[in-house]
């Protein structure tokens, strides 16, 4: 157990680099619990010794400065000492998420130029049917005994666990600007681009995790979030940068969720927004009642009004930091610094701009900055060097076309008003129906009240005529018997008289990116499905003064 927590003292200013951040613990709290995977707990100095050994094994394999090292590996101590050992020695971890397949899983190890591959045995042979396409592969590290064929593999197939490293690779000099990751883009418009990310900016974004929630001495962090995610990352990094434990679920489960954070002693959680209603409904157990006010902070946007107040009053929760805005392009651009119940942001907010970081602005059409309160695209530019990404991996031309006139483009729609941001909408998902501009963040937010809602996208259709265009493609909860036409009387009550949808289909699923995210392009493509529902032609008419039924004849 760690005795004390060490007060955070970094300055992302004077640059750093994430095997720094390792040493420096090391040299402090060498037997400090550093890991926890469900128990398996591994200490400051056995995390350092693993990664440097595993970066002399790499180098022996003829990885280099610049190499890139991509991974396939679940939630687990191998997939964190990939990341540190590739960064020993000064290449660069590229972290895969473990659901791709074919031409998803070949891009992007193509497009990376990825040397070498670690993967689990169970995902060997998918990247076995792509190796041939990949030119710079030379070998393949596998996890656990193979469980295909690897006789016909183009490049070596060799065990992990034959592989780690017998002694330390001397300390390599790291500067702050060299690249720790690439992380891919969902690539929701086209093939997904690598984000490059240098050290200090790695660094920065796990700082900001303790800037936006200062840990309290001895406090025991927790996520479940994967690891090929930037945000479970920036956690490490929170946790390494004050010499903490961090606890990590290799995936979430209503389930063992209390059991985990009781077994764990966590305080302080970083969970995904569609987690918090899970749990805020969920069954009650013996390990949640238990638990109620063990956790101090969780963190995970967004957090509906409700269901805030359900995990503040049925689990003694302290603080739900649902603030914060950011992408991988640029990260954290807002956040809240919290100093308790009393001096909260507005709740629909994205929290302060971080000023010491970015100068966050809001343009034009023209990318002209406008004056405070107005809605425009969400801009930036650092303060620092090496705050943000470097640029996108091999692609320069993209890379230009959202930096334009001196500023990153979000492609996001916002406002700021007193230093805080607020986010409106995706640019190309805001919506101009009935004359009147639509937030389709806004009006999601807005029937995912309804109780038979589990998620909703809002977009237009393309049918052919001017106006009057959207549509919610939406999932309803298990036995729910909502009809489009419920829901489409519900919404008069709960939005504005022009964003009532013509057009509503229930489905079971919505078509996503392999980062999750909803492919909205595709639903607007897909436009009037055998399945839509029209209001139009079943007879009803909304107008500022209320609604009308007619004849569907």
């Amino acid at each position: 157990m760690n005795e004390t927590l060490q007060a955070p003292v970094l300055s992302i200013g004077e640059g750093l680099t994430v095997p720094g951040l390792l040493s420096r613990a090391v040299a402090t709290v060498p037997d400090g619990d550093f890991l926890d995977f469900e128990g398996h707990v591994f200490s400051f100095r056995e995390v350092e010794r693993r990664s440097t050994h595993f970066a002399h094994a790499l180098v022996e394999l003829g990885v280099t400065p610049k190499s890139t090292v991509a991974s396939l590996l679940e939630t687990s101590i191998d997939a964190v000492v990939t990341w540190l050992a590739t960064n020993h020695a000064g290449a660069v971890w590229v972290p895969l998420n473990t659901a791709y397949r074919g031409e998803f899983l070949r891009h992007q190890l193509a497009d990376s130029d990825a040397e070498v591959v670690v993967c689990e045995a169970e995902y060997l042979e998918y990247v076995l049917q792509v190796a041939a396409e990949l030119p710079k592969l030379r070998v393949i590290l596998c996890s656990g005994e193979p469980t295909v064929d690897t006789a016909g593999s183009p490049v070596p197939v060799l065990s992990l666990s034959d592989h780690r490293g017998e002694r330390a690779l001397p300390q390599r000099e790291i500067q702050p600007g060299d690249l720790s990751i690439l992380i891919y883009t969902s690539g929701t418009t086209g093939p997904s681009k690598g984000c490059m990310v240098s050290q200090n900016y790695m660094c920065s974004q796990g700082l900001q995790c303790n800037d936006a929630v200062p840990p309290n001495p001895g406090e025991v962090m927790y996520t479940c979030l994967p690891l090929f995610h930037v945000s479970a990352l920036s956690q490490i990094i929170a946790a390494l940068a004050v010499k903490t434990r961090i606890a990590i679920s290799p995936r979430f489960s209503v389930s063992g969720f209390w059991r985990e954070i009781e077994r764990s002693g966590a305080r302080n959680a970083l969970l995904m927004g569609s987690i918090f209603p899970l749990l805020a409904h969920a069954e009650e157990t013996p390990e949640m009642i238990r638990c109620r006010g063990q956790l101090r902070v969780v963190t995970g946007v967004p957090v509906a009004p409700e269901i805030r107040k359900i995990w503040e009053s049925r689990f003694g929760v302290e603080h739900i930091n649902s603030f914060g805005y950011g992408m991988t392009e640029g990260a954290r651009l807002a956040l809240h610094r919290y100093r308790g119940r009393d001096h909260l942001p507005p709740l629909d907010s994205c929290g302060e701009v971080a000023s010491d970081r970015f100068e966050v602005v809001v343009l034009d059409e023209m990318d002209r900055v406008l004056p405070e309160g107005s809605v425009g695209e969400i801009a930036f530019r650092p303060r620092l060097p090496h705050v943000m990404f470097e640029g996108y991996w091999k692609n320069p031309a993209d890379t230009l076309k959202i930096a334009s006139n001196m500023w990153m483009h979000s492609g996001d729609l916002g406002r700021i008003e007193n230093d805080v941001l607020f986010f409106v909408d995706r640019k190309k998902d805001y919506l101009r129906n009935r004359g009147e501009n639509i937030s389709s963040f806004e009006i999601e937010r807005a029937f995912r009240q309804h109780s038979d809602i589990v998620e909703v996208a809002v977009h237009e259709i393309g049918v052919g005529v001017a106006e009057d265009r959207m549509k919610i493609t939406a999932i309803l909860a298990d036995g729910s018997q909502l009809t489009e036409e419920q829901l489409c009387l519900w919404a008069l009550d709960h939005v504005p008289y022009f964003a009532v949808p013509r057009y509503i289909e229930f489905r079971k699923d919505l078509p996503r990116t392999p980062t999750s995210k909803v492919r909205k392009v595709q639903l607007r493509e897909e436009g009037f499905t055998a399945e839509t529902w029209d209001r139009e032609a079943a007879g009803i008419s909304v107008r500022r003064s209320g609604v009308s039924r007619q004849s569907a004849d």
